[in-house]
């Protein structure tokens, strides 16, 4: 009497699908060993050899079954603390200065999201092309004669047509034109101060002059001031008062 192999196969030996699945599990596997004994030859019993190696079997399919369950649990419980732990963290980043490259916005039923960009060099056309989930475009911002470094444009969260969008996740797209029609370098690039943390769908998205970006596009954080030359310090120097009566 042959043993049973933990892979459903035909009589030709070669693996078969089981429904939707592709091996069988280990209560499949009992049940089989179980039928197998039930219904076995009186006259040629399995013997002893041959029933260990079913029980073995069953029990290295039993345990490979059970890690790879412990292991699913297992990085789903690591992911939702490293999240956890990524959004307490975050609540430290609130004034100090970072960079950032995104391709991404949240917007909401009320918001005005703003865009930030980055140009190597002055652009006489700079084309922003907002697209929804699907890819489809949904508006097209535009810009000219705009210096090099770091600008910032608002969208009013209407499509084409002047239709409010839904609420939602929106791709961003920059290209950028000289005078002379020829392509120049742009980037959906953000370097700023963190003015608050807002927490959504369990993800952390630090607010950067206005700006929405998540935690994890995040390149550079620095301490106040020495990305921006903004240290938010406040000069005493000017109070007024006499010490002496």
């Amino acid at each position: 009497m042959g043993i049973i192999s933990p892979v459903a196969i035909d009589a030709s030996g070669n693996p078969i699908a089981t429904g939707s699945e592709q091996t069988l599990g280990k209560d499949e596997f009992l049940q089989l060993l179980v039928t197998q004994l039930q219904y076995q030859d009186p006259l040629e019993p399995m013997s002893d050899t041959e029933y260990i190696a079913q029980l073995a079997q069953f029990s290295s399919l039993e345990q490979m079954q059970n890690i790879a369950d412990g292991l699913e649990v297992s990085n789903e419980w690591d992911y939702l603390q490293m999240q956890s732990l990524n959004n307490v963290l975050s609540t430290n980043l609130i004034g100090t200065d970072v960079k950032a490259t995104y391709d991404e916005i949240y917007i909401d039923s009320e918001s005005t999201p703003k865009i930030s960009y980055q140009l190597d060099s002055h652009a006489e056309t700079v084309q922003i092309t907002v697209k929804d989930y699907d890819g489809n475009t949904v508006a097209t911002l535009t810009e000219e004669n705009i210096d090099e470094g770091q600008h910032t444009l608002s969208w009013d969260g209407r499509d084409s047509y002047g239709n409010r969008v839904p609420e939602g996740n929106y791709t961003l797209e920059i290209s950028a034109t000289n005078m002379s029609g020829n392509e120049i370098d742009a980037s959906l690039t953000l370097i700023g101060k963190v003015e608050s943390i807002v927490y959504r769908d369990g993800a952390a998205y630090l607010t950067v002059g206005g700006t929405e970006i998540p935690l994890g596009e995040v390149e550079v954080i620095s301490e106040p001031g020495s990305l921006t030359g903004d240290t938010g310090d406040t000069d005493d120097s000017d109070s007024s008062g006499d010490g002496d009566l």
